[in-house]
Order: C-alpha cells, then sequence, then structure tokens
C-alpha cells in the first residue's frame, strides 16, 4: 500500500510539473506569438496527452489502492473475528480452571470437615 500512496504522489508532483510547464511555456508563448504559434500548438497537444497519461495512470493507482484497503480490512475483520474466537476460548478455560480449583478447595474442606467429627 505504500509503494501505491508513492506513486500517486510523484503522479501528483509530475502533473504540478506539467501545469508550471504549460504556464511557463504560455508566457514565453505570449511574449512572442509570431514565432510560438506554430510551436505552442503542438506543444499544447502532446501536454494534454501527457496529462491524460498522468491522469489514467493516477486513476488505476488510485483503483489498486482503493483495492488493496479493502483487502486490508477485510484480513482485519478475519483478525477480530480470530482474537474474538481466541479470547472466548480463553475465557472458557479460565472459568474450568477457577471451575476446577473450586471443586479441589471444597473437596479439601469436605475431608477436614468429616475428620473433625
Amino acid at each position: 500500500m505504500a509503494a501505491l500512496l508513492r506513486r500517486i504522489a510523484v503522479l501528483e508532483a509530475r502533473a504540478r510539473g506539467l501545469e508550471q510547464e504549460v504556464a511557463r511555456e504560455q508566457r514565453i508563448a505570449g511574449r512572442a506569438p509570431a514565432e510560438a504559434g506554430l510551436f505552442f500548438g503542438a506543444y499544447a497537444q502532446a501536454a494534454r496527452k501527457r496529462r491524460e497519461t498522468i491522469a489514467t495512470a493516477r486513476a488505476q493507482t488510485e483503483q489498486a489502492l482503493s483495492q488493496a484497503q479493502e483487502e486490508l480490512r477485510e484480513a482485519y475483520r478475519d483478525l477480530k473475528k480470530y482474537e474474538v474466537a481466541q479470547a472466548s476460548r480463553d475465557a472458557a478455560q479460565a472459568r474450568e480452571a477457577a471451575r476446577r480449583a473450586q471443586n479441589d478447595l471444597d473437596e479439601i474442606g469436605l475431608r477436614g470437615h468429616r475428620r473433625r467429627r
């Protein structure tokens, strides 16, 4: 899951970098519209494709992250079931041990009472 979160962060950084690059290129093209006009259209189209590629990769990574989180939640629920079952078994064993100890003490008390008679 950490790798997926890192990948999302990298994709976000790429998207921010691309936006900054596009803004910079727009400023440059604005200063010399005659020369830049020929090239900026192709650049803008390539930037749009890169933006789409990044967005697609991010959506896929977020989907994988969502699936990993659901698997983790399911594993946690299963673990909790086992922990509850184990706690129940432990409590039953403790009650049984206490019952046996009490029976032993009761037996000792009865024997002492019989001897005194």
